[in-house]
């Protein structure tokens, strides 16, 4: 059939293509941006005609209506990551989160165990050859997209048109809602003090030629505003934002010293402002790919010289990285850490840096602590981890013995509590920190 018959035959209203959604069915949405507001605002709609419906998908830049507590009936959250439209649902039982890595959740969508009824996805228009791409969300929207018993697509003008493994033949796609609605925007970050000196602490690893994985947030945003005196810095990362952009227009980014895809921006997904998507659209510098090639750490680890920067919630004096967790209290997901963490360490050069401010609760806690709480979660074991940086210094952790970790992390915590963290590392472990 030709494919611009296909699309003609099978364009809908968003309200008439939610009825492909029946009760029990499992629907998989796009990520981040990449999330069709139509299609889920019409499903909503038709909430009274569904009984347990379960949704999955990682980050949301929306309310996630469907985990209020009135739908809890129609609808069922099963995340693949928290943000805080979500964790509330999961910490109130009203939903479940999957721990999982994201390189791995186009396996999960691939396995017979997690079927997918229905994909929803937002698309750009088709080229000349009937491709579209998926743009600013590639990751695992587009495994959903070819697993699904049905695929709905929502045709928007804005979604960037990106090449490298983005593309998607339409003749995949079984209905299709033509809306040009405004791409989600990611409201950018406050960076203050504490980030401005973070992003300076760690600017002072990255050498010219780099390529670096950056993650969301002021702390990722604070490196990149240091990082104006580099030069031919590349990036091989699981999604960019707006700082990346000004880098490249800077020529501080230009990914000439690449050693896999020489001279290109690689990411599975972005967000960012509307100017950002504009600029990234056909953008030759630019190729997106599925988050099981991207995130892949024996992938990662053909970059040379790949710089990896995660945060966390609190590490304790082992070095060992809660990042999704606070107590046994799911807060966000493990994401793509550990496949960045450990394919540095496949990377010539490479290394990984886990950031986070040295203190929380306005400075009443410290992040740096001599145990985790009952029932913490470890995202990243000490075995994996590099750097550890705050606003208080740099603590190079590999390769040392377990007081000089401690040492290390205790003369980055904030001042007032090193005294403390260093007299409980010798009670708990038996280990003496010279201060």
């Amino acid at each position: 059939m030709n494919w611009r018959k296909h699309i003609a035959d099978n364009t809908t209203t968003a309200e008439k293509a939610v009825e492909n959604i029946a009760s029990g069915n499992r629907v998989v949405t796009g990520h981040a941006a990449g999330s069709p507001e139509c299609l889920i605002s019409a499903m909503v709609a038709r909430a009274s005609s569904l009984r347990n419906v379960e949704i999955s998908h990682m980050v949301t830049l929306n309310d996630s209506p469907y985990c209020r507590p009135d739908y809890v009936e129609n609808f069922h959250f099963n995340g693949l990551y928290l943000d805080k439209a979500t964790r509330v649902a999961v910490a109130e039982g009203r939903a479940d989160y999957t721990p999982i890595f994201f390189s791995q959740i186009p396996v999960l969508l691939r396995d017979e165990s997690f079927p997918v009824d229905v994909a929803l996805l937002t698309i750009s228009p088709p080229d000349d050859q009937g491709r579209v791409s998926l743009g600013v969300s590639v990751d695992y929207t587009m495994q959903a997209a070819l697993e699904a018993k049905t695929t709905i697509a929502v045709v928007n003008k804005h979604m960037p048109y990106i090449t490298g493994g983005a593309l998607l033949d339409v003749m995949e796609i079984d209905r299709f809602v033509f809306s040009d609605e405004p791409l989600l925007e990611l409201t950018p970050p406050t960076i203050g003090a504490v980030e401005k000196a973070i992003g300076n602490n760690i600017a002072q690893l990255i050498k010219d030629g780099d390529c670096l994985q950056l993650g969301i947030g002021a702390i990722p945003d604070a490196v990149l505003n240091a990082l104006g005196d580099k030069r031919d810095l590349g990036v091989h990362s699981e999604m960019i934002s707006n700082g990346v952009m000004e880098l490249v227009e800077k020529g501080v980014i230009n990914c000439a010293r690449k050693t896999l895809h020489e001279g290109k921006i690689v990411i599975t997904f972005a967000m960012g402002s509307k100017a950002f998507y504009e600029w990234m659209n056909n953008h030759p510098m630019i190729e997106a790919y599925p988050v099981d090639y991207v995130n892949d750490p024996r992938v990662i680890g053909r970059n040379d010289n790949l710089v990896s920067v995660n945060s966390a919630l609190s590490v304790d004096l082992f070095g060992q990285v809660a990042a999704d967790s606070v107590g046994p209290k799911q807060f966000s997901g493990v994401g793509g850490q550990l496949d960045f963490v450990r394919g540095a360490r496949f990377s010539k050069g490479g290394y990984n840096v886990i950031a986070m401010p040295a203190t929380a609760v306005k400075g009443t806690v410290s992040r740096i602590c001599a145990c985790f709480d009952k029932g913490q979660p470890v995202t990243t074991t000490r075995n994996d981890v590099d750097y550890i940086v705050t606003e208080y210094g740099v603590a190079a952790l590999w390769g040392k013995t377990n007081v000089k970790r401690a040492e290390a992390l205790v003369s980055i915590a904030a001042p007032e509590f090193r005294e403390g963290l260093a007299r409980q590392a010798r009670d708990a472990y038996g280990w003496r920190c010279n201060l």
